[in-house]
């Protein structure tokens, strides 16, 4: 007699294939052979599993030939991409969750800092301007690189930063999402191999999940990437791509040592590997760290950022800086998918809030008030058994292990019925291996309700 939650699962195993299309319509299904030892069951099973499917009309059987799928694409669905987690800790859930927490919600897994935090009379000034602007600015698209005079900014502030970039070879774009998006779709094809992080941004995983590669983890420490399992891992796999925070990691506040990014350069070198380098958070540090840019040029590295973290998310512009000959391709690709560069509108507020010197001064303050809040937020952690990995040189985020036992997920999903969003550690992690740890944005911190929602959730888990 068949087992029928085997006939079950190897059912689900070619639905999930199909939907994400692993699997093309007449693409040929896996040899009845080759499924069972794959999904180690009885050759009878995948039979039965098919004959289901083709009763369903999901797949369809040539005689002598095997088992077809059937039908027009499916829709790609984003979930069937990943390991199975729960809602409440999905790490697109947890996005959604605080992008639309009600007022009342406090989010200390988010990822942006409070309205207070942020240049808020800059941002005003700059508005009243806008008010006054040309009507073109008001009402017309963007131009398909960006406006050359805040391209010129943003070459001043990588020249700090020991990269040269001029400003024919940065393209602005929408956000620093988007410049993750058109990088991928200039070099990414649907199987390519991508190296992350472990653990690593949760969006970064999503994004390349809907371009449909495979993506392999390499254990972060705390002066950048394992560059033993690094090495093993390019030369394995072959991926196409590295992306990382070499200045302030997202989630682990970690900064890549000099001597560590020499060896990540030599080895993507050596494999053919194209690195990102996401500089998102290099505002945030008290000194400049070494970027991969700086020490490797544009032949094997691309830098992008944005400035929703550091000034505000309501205008979002990113950038590409890379070398020469890749800026009209990707400006074609923006043209194609977004028809423009940022808006008009956003630029120029950028441009006049960076402009008047109060970014700097900003930043400045920023810096000190971040600082403060990170000692204060680990000194109110501590009596709860919560300890920061490390103490970042800069940004608001806090890599934090929990007590022994107690389970981030289950945290979460906890602290989710008492008002609190908190990011628990396997959102970050591709392996899975993250459980015991937990991201805390220092900058919303702030109430006491959220270290007594924590003390209880911790407590209710550790009991359990």
């Amino acid at each position: 007699m068949k087992n029928p939650s085997r006939t079950a699962a190897v059912i689900d195993y070619i639905q999930s294939q199909i939907l994400s299309r692993a699997l093309l319509p007449d693409e040929k299904l896996p040899s009845i052979r080759q499924c069972a030892k794959m999904l180690e069951v009885s050759p009878s099973t995948v039979v039965e599993a098919y004959d289901r499917m083709v009763a369903d009309g999901a797949v369809f059987a040539r005689a002598g030939a095997g088992f077809y799928v059937s039908g027009p694409v499916a829709p790609l669905a984003l979930g069937a991409l990943s390991p199975h987690l729960e809602k409440t800790v999905d790490p697109l859930w947890v996005s959604r969750q605080s992008l639309d927490a009600e007022a009342q919600m406090l989010k200390p897994g988010c990822g942006w800092l409070p309205p207070d935090w942020m240049p808020q009379e800059a941002i005003r000034k700059a508005l009243r301007g806008l008010a006054r602007a040309d009507a073109a600015l008001l009402t017309d698209y963007g131009s398909t690189q960006g406006a050359e005079s805040l391209r010129r900014g943003l070459s001043r502030q990588l020249l700090e930063a020991g990269v040269a970039a001029p400003p024919e070879q940065i393209l602005l774009t929408a956000s620093g999402t988007q410049a993750i998006d058109l990088i991928c779709r200039f070099l990414l094809r649907r199987g390519d191999v991508v190296v992350v992080d472990d653990p690593c941004y949760f969006n970064f995983q999503a994004l390349f999940k809907a371009h449909q590669v495979k993506v392999i983890g390499v254990p972060y420490t705390k002066n950048g990437p394992d560059i033993a399992r690094f090495s093993e891992v390019l030369a394995t796999h072959a991926p196409r791509l590295y992306l990382t925070n070499s200045a302030i990691h997202n989630p682990t506040g970690a900064t890549m040592s000099p001597q560590v990014a020499h060896h990540v350069l030599m080895e993507a070198a050596a494999h053919g590997v194209v690195v990102i380098e996401d500089n998102i958070f290099s505002g945030f540090e008290p000194a400049q760290s070494a970027r991969l840019a700086a020490l490797g040029g544009f032949d094997r590295v691309i830098s992008i950022g944005s400035f929703s973290k550091s000034l505000s998310a309501a205008f979002r512009c990113g950038y590409i800086a890379t070398r020469a000959d890749w800026i009209e391709p990707l400006l074609d690709l923006q043209v194609a998918t977004n028809f423009g560069g940022p808006s008009p509108m956003a630029v120029e507020l950028l441009n006049s809030v960076l402009g008047e010197g109060r970014y700097r001064k900003h930043m400045a303050a920023l810096h000190s008030r971040l600082t403060r809040a990170r000692f204060e937020v680990a000194a109110k952690l501590a009596p709860l058994g919560i300890q920061p990995w490390l103490m970042p040189r800069g940004g608001f985020y806090l890599w934090c292990a929990l007590p022994l036992g107690v389970d981030s997920t289950e945290m979460a999903q906890r602290a989710l019925q008492q008002g609190v969003v908190l990011a628990p550690g396997n959102v970050f992690s591709v392996a899975q291996s993250k459980s015991g740890f937990m991201r805390f944005n220092v900058s919303q911190m702030g109430p006491q309700r959220v270290y007594d929602v924590l003390a209880a959730v911790a407590a209710d888990d550790g009991d359990g």
